[in-house]
C-alpha cells in the first residue's frame, strides 16, 4: 500500500500557547516544570490530530522551544564558552544562546539568526571555534520524544537535521578560522550515537534532513556526502534506524552525482515536487533498486487547497514505475510554515474559506491522496467531488479579476522606473532640503508596540471605541514617541507605527486583492508569530494608507519624518501569495498601489520615505543562473516602480534584513535608495567590504545592534561597531541606526539601547568634524 507522512508540524498550538508559555517563562510569570509540561500537552495533541487525520508516518522532534536548528547546537554541546561558562540551567542556557541574556550579571548577545532558505522562518545559526568538539548530550531530546509518543500509543520517525547540512549552514566564531565542513570526522561519531540510541528506543525510521542539497553546493560540501553516508547507513538495520533522507524547497537533479556515490544506501527518499514537480522522472531513474521514493505533493508553504485529481495522478505516475510499496505521499516540507487550523477563522467569508487548507486540513489532504491511490479513487469519491467543486469556484471568483488593475499595468512604461537625475544631483538638493549633520541618526520605524496599545486596538476591532477615540489614542502615542526622540536627540524621527499590527498585515487590511485571518498564525523565530494576509485577487489601493498619520507626526515635529512603507516584495514575500498568478504580476500591482502612496506622502510634506524590502533576499531563487537573474529583475523594477516617482530633494530610503547579499549586490544597486540600512549587528564587520569592492556610492546605515534581544549595548561597543564600519565605508556615507523595527521591544531597554547609540554618534560626529 502506499503509506503518507508528514515532514513536520507547526509549533505553536491552535491559540499561539507555546508563545504564551515560552514568554511568560521569560518573564518569571511560568515555572521551568510548567514550561516543560505545556509542550508535551502540545506534542501530544498535535501527534494526535496527525493520527486521527489516519497519516501513517509522524514526525517527532519537529518540536522547539525555540528553534530546531538550536536544538542540535545544544544537543551536541556545540554551545561558545560565552554561553556556557556561566552555570545556567540547561534551557536557560538555551534560550541565552537564542534571544540573548542580561541578567543577574550575566551579559551575553544572541547567536546570529538568519532566514531558512528562501521562508520568511528564522534559524539559529551553528556557530563554531577552531577547537570545536561535539558531545552527545545526555538525554538526547530526539530520544525522549519518541519515547514520549511511544508511551502515548503513537509510533513517530524522528527528525534530524542531516550532518552536511547542520555544519553547511553553520560559520566560524568571530575571530575564529574554522572551515565547519572541516569538523566532520568529529560529528559524525555523534549522529552514529544518537541513531544508535534512537534504533535502541524503537525508532524503525529516522528523518534526516539534508535540505542544502537543492544548493549549488562548493566542492567540498559535495564531497562530504559520500563519507558521512556511507557510515551512517551502515548502521541501518540491527544497530541503526532505517533513514528517509529528506529534501525540498528546490530540485536535487543537479547533485545526483552526490546522491548516487553517497546517498542510494538510505532507506528512502523525500523530493519536493510542489516546487519542482518536473524533477520527478529524473528522481526516479536514480533510485536505488529498492529505495522508497517520498512524494512531496502538499504544499508546505501555503494555504491553497491541494489540487487532489492532479496530486493522485503525480503519485500514480510513481507508482507506476515503482509499485505501492515504494512510493509515500507526502507534504512537501514541513508544515511549519502554514496556520495550524482552518476551524479557527470563524470570520473568513466561506466562499473564500473554502479555497484554503491550513496544516490540519493538509495532514487530512495527505490522507486522502495516499487512500485513493491505494484502493481506488471511488474510495474518497465525496472529498474529491467536493474539491473539485472548491477549486472551480476559486478559478471561476469575480473576487480574483479586476480588469482595471490589469489595464494600469499595461500602461507602465519604462520611464515610470527612474528618478528624475541620479544620486550625486538628488544628494545635493536633499542636503540642502534636510539639512542632516555628519552620522545622521535614525530608527528602522516601529516603537515598542505596548500592552496599551494592543488593548486600544482590540477594542477599536470590537467597535468597543469610536473611531474618533482611537484617532485621538493614536496620536498621543505619536506624540508620546516624538517627545522621546526629541529628547534622545534622533536626526530623522519616524512616527512609531502605533497604529499598525503588523509590517505587511497593515498595508494589505488596506488594499483591495486581499483577506486576512484572524487565527492564522505561523512562527517567525523564537515566540515570534505572525499572521501572513492573503492574496486572493488583482491588487489594488482605493485610498491613501499611512498620509494622515505621517502628516499629524510631521505637523508635531521638530525634525525630519520619515513616512515608513513596506515594499512590494515584502509585501508579497511575507503574505501567502496567490498560486495561479506569476509573483512578479502580484509584485507589480502592489508596487503601483505603493507608488500612490509614496506620491501622496510627498505632497502631504514628508521629504524622506523609508520603503522596507527585508524579503528581497528571502525571495532569491537558492540557484544562481537566469531564474535568480529573472526574478531580480523584475524585483527591482517593482521597487524602482513604487519609489520613482517623486522629485530628486525627497530621499528615499530601504531597510534590508539580513545582510548576506554579497551574491546579489548589484541588485542592492540597482534599487537606487538614497539610503540603505541592513542588518549588521551579528555578523562581520568585513561583509560591509563589498561596499567598497563595488564602489557603492550611496549611503548605508549597517545595524549597530540587534533588536532580536531585550539586551542593552553599552555605549562603547557601539563605538566599537561603528570604528569597525569606518573601516569600509566614509564617514558621509555613514547612518547610525539599530538593526530593525523596535516593535517586540520594551520602553526601558529601547532608550537605553538608542541613548547609548545616539552618544556615540555624537562622539564620531564631533571627532569627525573637528577634523
Amino acid at each position: 500500500m502506499v503509506h503518507s507522512s508528514v515532514l513536520g508540524f507547526p509549533r505553536m498550538g491552535k491559540l499561539r500557547d507555546l508563545k504564551k508559555a515560552t514568554e511568560a517563562y521569560w518573564a518569571d510569570k511560568l515555572s521551568k516544570d510548567e514550561l516543560l509540561a505545556e509542550g508535551k500537552r502540545l506534542r501530544l495533541e498535535h501527534w494526535k490530530i496527525q493520527k486521527d487525520a489516519g497519516v501513517d508516518i509522524i514526525p517527532s522532534n519537529d518540536f522547539a522551544y525555540y528553534d530546531q536548528v538550536l536544538d542540535h547546537i545544544q544537543m551536541f554541546n556545540a554551545i561558545p564558552e560565552r554561553y556556557s561558562k556561566h552555570g545556567l540551567s540547561t534551557l536557560d542556557e538555551y534560550f541565552a544562546m537564542g534571544r540573548g541574556h542580561q541578567k543577574d550579571g550575566i551579559d551575553v548577545p544572541s547567536l546570529e539568526m538568519v532566514k531558512w532558505f528562501d521562508s520568511n522562518y528564522h534559524y539559529v545559526k551553528p556557530t563554531l571555534q577552531d577547537n570545536q568538539t561535539f558531545k552527545l548530550s545526555d538525554d538526547p531530546k530526539p530520544v525522549r520524544h519518541f519515547l514520549e509518543a511511544k508511551e502515548a500509543g503513537i509510533i513517530t520517525r524522528p527528525v534530524l537535521l542531516g550532518p552536511v547540512s547542520f555544519l553547511h549552514l553553520g560559520k566560524a566564531d568571530r575571530g575564529q578560522n574554522v572551515d565547519p565542513i572541516s569538523l566532520l570526522d568529529k560529528l559524525l561519531p555523534i549522529y552514529e550515537q544518537l541513531l544508535k540510541e534512537l534504533k535502541k528506543a524503537g525508532a524503525e525510521t529516522v528523518q534526516i534532513d539534508e535540505p542544502v542539497l537543492v544548493f549549488d553546493l562548493p566542492t567540498k560540501i559535495r564531497n562530504a556526502f559520500k563519507p558521512a553516508y556511507e557510515k551512517l547507513t551502515a548502521l541501518q538495520g540491527s544497530e541503526g534506524p532505517q533513514l528517509v533522507l529528506a529534501t525540498y524547497f528546490g530540485d536535487i537533479v543537479h547533485n545526483f552525482d552526490v546522491i548516487d556515490s553517497a546517498l542510494k544506501g538510505t532507506h528512502a527518499l523525500h523530493v519536493d515536487l510542489v516546487r519542482n514537480p518536473e524533477q520527478l522522472d529524473k528522481v526516479i531513474e536514480h533510485l536505488g533498486e529498492k529505495q522508497i521514493l517520498s512524494v512531496g505533493v502538499v504544499d508546505g508553504r501555503n494555504i491553497w487547497k491541494n489540487n487532489l485529481k492532479k496530486s493522485i495522478e503525480v503519485v500514480e505516475s510513481a507508482v507506476q514505475k515503482l509499485g505501492k510499496d515504494r512510493v509515500i505521499v507526502a507534504t512537501s516540507s514541513s508544515l511549519l510554515h502554514t496556520p495550524h487550523t482552518l476551524e479557527s477563522e470563524q470570520k473568513l467569508d466561506s466562499d473564500v474559506k473554502d479555497w484554503f487548507a491550513f496544516a490540519t486540513e493538509k495532514v487530512r489532504e495527505v490522507a486522502i491522496i495516499a487512500k485513493a491511490v491505494t484502493e481506488g479513487p471511488a474510495s474518497v469519491k465525496s472529498e474529491l467531488e467536493a474539491n473539485a467543486k472548491s477549486l472551480e469556484a476559486r478559478a471561476t471568483s469575480k473576487r480574483t479579476n479586476n480588469p482595471e488593475v490589469k489595464k494600469r499595468q499595461e500602461a507602465v512604461t519604462k520611464e515610470m522606473h527612474e528618478r528624475q537625475s541620479e544620486f550625486p544631483t538628488r544628494y545635493d538638493q536633499q542636503k540642502q532640503h534636510l539639512k542632516l549633520p555628519l552620522f545622521p541618526t535614525t530608527t528602522i520605524g516601529s516603537f515598542p508596540q505596548t500592552k496599551d496599545i494592543r488593548i486600544s486596538r482590540n477594542k477599536f476591532t470590537k467597535g468597543e471605541i469610536t473611531a474618533d477615540e482611537y484617532e485621538k489614542f493614536i496620536e498621543k502615542e505619536i506624540r508620546d514617541v516624538i517627545a522621546v526622540q526629541d529628547e534622545l536627540e534622533l536626526d530623522v524621527y519616524v512616527h512609531g507605527e502605533p497604529e499598525r499590527n503588523d509590517m505587511v498585515q497593515y498595508f494589505g487590511e488596506r488594499m483591495d486583492g486581499y483577506v486576512f485571518t484572524t487565527h492564522a498564525w505561523v512562527q517567525s523565530y523564537g515566540s515570534r508569530c505572525v499572521r501572513p494576509p492573503i492574496v486572493v485577487g488583482d491588487i489594488s489601493r482605493p485610498a491613501p494608507m499611512t498620509v494622515k498619520e505621517s502628516k499629524y507626526a510631521a505637523s508635531v515635529s521638530k525634525k525630519p519624518m520619515k513616512g515608513m512603507l513596506t515594499g512590494p516584495i515584502t509585501c508579497l514575500r511575507w503574505s501567502f501569495p496567490r498560486d495561479d498568478v506569476h509573483q512578479s504580476v502580484q509584485a507589480q500591482q502592489l508596487a503601483l498601489a505603493l507608488r500612490d502612496e509614496v506620491v501622496d506622502l510627498e505632497a502631504a510634506g514628508i521629504y524622506v520615505i523609508q520603503v522596507d524590502e527585508p524579503a528581497l533576499r528571502e525571495g532569491l531563487p537558492l540557484r544562481a543562473g537566469a531564474e535568480r537573474e529573472k526574478y531580480l529583475s523584475w524585483a527591482v523594477d517593482s521597487f524602482k516602480l513604487s519609489t520613482a516617482g517623486v522629485k530628486d530633494s525627497t530621499q528615499i530610503h530601504s531597510h534590508f534584513c539580513y545582510s548576506e547579499f554579497q551574491d546579489f549586490f548589484h541588485a542592492i544597486a540597482a534599487l537606487d535608495a538614497d539610503v540603505l540600512s541592513i542588518e549588521n549587528s551579528k555578523s562581520d564587520a568585513k561583509l560591509l567590504k563589498v561596499f567598497i569592492d563595488e564602489a557603492y556610492p550611496r549611503h548605508i546605515g549597517p545595524g549597530v545592534y540587534d533588536i532580536h534581544s531585550p539586551r542593552v549595548p553599552s555605549e562603547q561597543e557601539i563605538k566599537d561597531r561603528i570604528e569597525e564600519m569606518l573601516q569600509y565605508l566614509k564617514p558621509d556615507q555613514l547612518w547610525i541606526n539599530p538593526d530593525c523595527g523596535l516593535k517586540t521591544r520594551g520602553w526601558k531597554e529601547t532608550k537605553a539601547a538608542l541613548g547609548n547609540m545616539v552618544a556615540a554618534a555624537q562622539y564620531f560626529r564631533s571627532k569627525h568634524e573637528q577634523k
